[in-house]
């Protein structure tokens, strides 16, 4: 399962290249009955010298151990035959595996780790594909090809750990530039290759990638005695690579054009957002993949550009999460439970049916933090659309104003699972670009975002003219759209306050909540000719469409600074907790309209 691209290009491969008997048909088939007895007789040692192996749970216990041993290589070469790439996506497809496999791993002291223990056979029903493997002093296409990378990284570590080497393997033959040169390499193969090492304290192993790169830590004490280097191996030229070594007569030649398959893209995205409905249209190309939740009559929101590429839905899911949404309050904890299984959900479809050819994905935040547990994401540069605040912020606000407004049944009725914000997090660090319309989230990112202009609705006939005394308050009237600071602003002006949403903030009826002041919901969804203005002091506004459609209709807007508008005439902004600021807006707006 050998791959030396993490440190020596193909073409450094296919120059070194001599000539050698042409492996046969008859070769092959030799060597498989030779591997299947030595997997018989290396069951039966294993048996024999009572020796304990077991796969090793996760844990947490040294999260924060100090890291002993670091070993990174890179996963795409930097002068890699076009030819080539097909089979190093595989690879990385196949150290995707293998590293969820390992990654946060504890080991106890004086226990074995061994490399096929923990990371089990590499089938295709596993999801293992074709990489690139030495056998025999050839580059070929196997299943499970590359995962000597991974074998290499490890038992660089454990040298560098100073751990007790029980079993490696050096490959035969040694491709100039590698880690084999330096003997710091270790060949596996299932399952009579393998490789093992123990120390005499508990450690452990985080195996990481990134776009670029494949990182190996190894975390705990090291031991006093650090292991002896083995004898340096002399570098043997006669490797041969399937894909470009010209060997016609070989059976495992093809003579079929290879077409260049870089710079793949995946789209992995949910509900549909204009401004990246048009990100979508302007980026995507012929090889790229679209995966939504579904298409037609009944997905509305779903109604992405259509696909240059290849389209994949998952219509089964979709319709479950809308059918189990009727089925819910408009708020609460419930909801947003609700919303963040059928995330998941998506996310594990769209996984299942994710070519590792794809290795560049864009993907919507909600599925975000999900890819991200189920990896992958490792060893692919992704993209993000932002749909609301990271989780940490967007939690950390809402706490906020609780503290100030306690007695709000709405403000803390949900939280996500720490494991989810974690998750997010770290993605959100990892990734490229995060695209977003939204100008105070773009701010918050401190430069890492990248702003897209919002769509702007298409401008009325003709243009409304502002008037009367009533405020259109167009969302629900629930805690973090910023009610309690909006009643606090109105309390004693002659103004007439107009709800749009369903949600309410307590069940009870809105005189209940707004008491003196005259309110009343909106029918339908029209608005009313006559306007004052528009007015949202949110705590969390992700989505500011009526607002977007106020200024378009030439309405004044007065809306909380978090509500991702770009200031411009006609708009006040305000801090969602600074009530007397809010108040002066509201009079200024009501006087300006009757002074027209």
């Amino acid at each position: 399962m050998t791959d030396l691209s993490g440190t020596s290009s193909p073409s450094v491969v296919a120059r070194v290249a001599v000539a050698q008997a042409v492996p046969t048909r008859s070769d092959a088939a030799l060597f498989k009955v030779k591997a299947a007895l030595l997997r018989v007789r290396r069951h039966g040692q294993d048996i024999a010298s009572g020796l304990r192996l077991r796969r090793h749970p996760t844990g947490a216990s040294l999260a924060d151990a100090p890291v002993i041993a670091q070993t990174r290589s890179p996963l795409w070469a930097p002068e890699a035959d076009p030819r080539e790439w097909a089979l190093t996506a595989g690879k990385i497809q196949n150290l995707r595996i293998a590293a969820r496999c390992l990654d946060g791993i504890e080991v106890p002291a004086g226990a074995v780790f061994s490399f096929w223990r923990q990371i089990g056979r590499a089938t295709r029903r596993r999801g293992f594909v074709a990489g690139r493997e030495l056998r025999e002093g050839c580059m070929i296409s196997t299943v499970g090809g590359g995962l000597c990378q991974l074998s290499n990284a490890l038992y660089e570590a454990a040298l560098d750990a100073g751990f007790e080497i029980v079993e490696r393997h050096a490959h035969s033959r040694v491709v100039p530039g590698s880690r084999a040169v330096l003997g710091r390499d270790a060949t596996v193969f299932w399952n009579y290759v393998d490789l093992r090492f123990r120390s005499a304290h508990a450690f452990r192993i985080e195996a990481r990638m990134t776009g670029s790169d494949l990182d190996i830590r190894f975390r705990g004490i090291g031991s006093a005695d650090a292991t002896g280097m083995p004898p340096l191996l002399t570098p043997r030229g006669d490797i041969h690579d399937c894909m470009s070594c010209g060997q016609v007569a070989c059976f495992r030649h093809t003579s079929r054009p290879v077409a260049s398959q870089t710079h793949q893209t995946a789209w992995l995205i949910d509900a549909c957002w204009p401004e990246y409905a048009d990100l979508f249209a302007r980026q995507t190309g012929p090889r790229d993949m679209l995966f939504l939740p579904m298409r037609g009559s009944l997905a509305r929101r779903y109604a992405w550009p259509a696909a240059a590429g290849r389209e994949v839905r998952a219509t089964v899911v979709a319709l479950a999460r809308a059918i189990a949404a009727r089925r819910q309050p408009a708020q609460g904890r419930a909801l947003q439970t609700l919303a963040l299984t059928y995330d998941r959900r998506l996310a594990e479809s769209y996984a299942r049916r994710l070519p590792h050819t794809h290795t560049h994905l864009v993907v919507g935040q909600s599925l975000l933090p999900h890819l991200w547990k189920l990896g992958c994401l490792r060893g692919r540069t992704f993209d993000v659309l932002m749909e609301r605040w990271p989780l940490a912020e967007l939690q950390r606000r809402l706490d906020q104003a609780l503290l100030v407004y306690p007695h709000s049944p709405t403000l803390g009725d949900f939280r996500a699972p720490p494991e989810i914000v974690a998750a997010e997090a770290a993605a959100l660090a990892a990734a490229d670009h995060l695209y977003t319309p939204h100008h105070a989230l773009a701010e918050a990112l401190h430069g890492h975002a990248t702003l897209v202009p919002w769509a702007v609705p298409k401008p009325a006939a003709t243009a409304r003219v502002a008037g009367g005394r009533a405020l259109l308050f167009p969302a629900s009237p629930v805690g973090r759209k910023g009610i309690y600071a909006l009643r606090a602003a109105l309390s004693g002006l002659d103004v007439e306050v107009l709800i749009a949403g369903r949600a309410r903030e307590d069940g009870a009826s809105l005189s209940d909540f707004w008491g003196s002041i005259p309110v009343r919901s909106l029918e339908g969804a029209g608005w009313p000719e006559r306007l004052a203005g528009v007015v949202l002091p949110a705590i969390i506004e992700h989505q500011p469409r009526a607002l977007l459609r106020a200024q378009a209709l030439g309405i004044p807007v007065i809306a909380s600074t978090v509500c991702g508008l770009a200031p411009r005439p006609g708009t006040t902004l305000v801090d969602y907790d600074d009530v007397p600021a809010l108040r002066a807006a509201i009079i200024t707006c009501l006087d300006h309209v009757s002074a027209r």
